[in-house]
């Protein structure tokens, strides 16, 4: 058989990909990794007892909609990266403005805070936890993600790289929201976006090695 009749025996029928079983195992990985998260949260610290608290209810809640809004944004984007292609430049942006529109209600709330309470504001009790653990709780969705990319295509594995860690830690994030929701505006912009943006730097360094085809 000519090589030009073997190409077009090949290519007889092929249907379109639609993206979906992709699409459904990265699904599939954010829940595990939420799962592992979550299960090492209650083996260190056990069952939250505050979370439904009046005084830590509007900041956990607060926490939680960062840190999920990263999670959700990351996690399309995600999907767009495991296949071959460029993704459009939208839901980066949107990601920006995250971190920009809590930013910014964090900068009002300190400059209109009493000057003796602008450090704890900056500081609180946790600061050192997030740090320490949502890189700790962002490595099962981490491996989870990174799984799921393998099964797909991506070829910018920089970019990929580092999106898986940004929704890892965004997610991890929220994971110490629900067990440590008493948090000023900036202290999550700090503490929370602090450590994701450094989740994501590693998945960056990282995405090359473990994604590479």
């Amino acid at each position: 058989m000519k090589t030009d009749d073997f190409v077009n025996v090949l290519a007889t029928d092929v249907a379109p990909v639609t993206g979906r079983e992709l699409r459904n195992t990265i699904v599939i990985a954010l829940t595990g990794g939420v799962v592992g998260a979550f299960s090492l949260m209650l083996s260190l610290f056990g069952v939250p007892t505050g979370t439904l608290q009046r005084e830590t209810f509007v900041p956990g809640l607060l926490a939680l909609a960062f840190a999920l809004g990263l999670a959700a944004v990351g996690a399309t984007v995600l999907i767009r990266f495991a296949r071959p292609g460029e993704p459009k430049r939208g839901p980066l942006l949107l990601v920006g403005l995250l971190f920009a529109a809590v930013f910014s209600a964090g900068m009002i709330a300190l400059i209109l805070a009493d000057p003796a309470a602008r450090t704890g504001m900056l500081l609180g009790p946790q600061w050192v936890a997030c740090l320490i653990y949502i890189p700790l709780f962002a490595v099962a969705p981490f491996v989870s993600l990174i799984w799921a990319l393998r099964k797909g295509a991506p070829t910018n594995l920089v970019r990929t790289g580092a999106c898986a860690g940004l929704v890892a830690g965004a997610l991890a994030a929220a994971v110490c929201a629900f067990h440590h929701p008493d948090s000023s505006v900036l202290f999550i912009t700090l503490w929370y976006g602090g450590p994701i943006l450094l989740c994501a730097l590693a998945g960056a360094l990282l995405g090359p090695r473990l994604l590479r085809w």
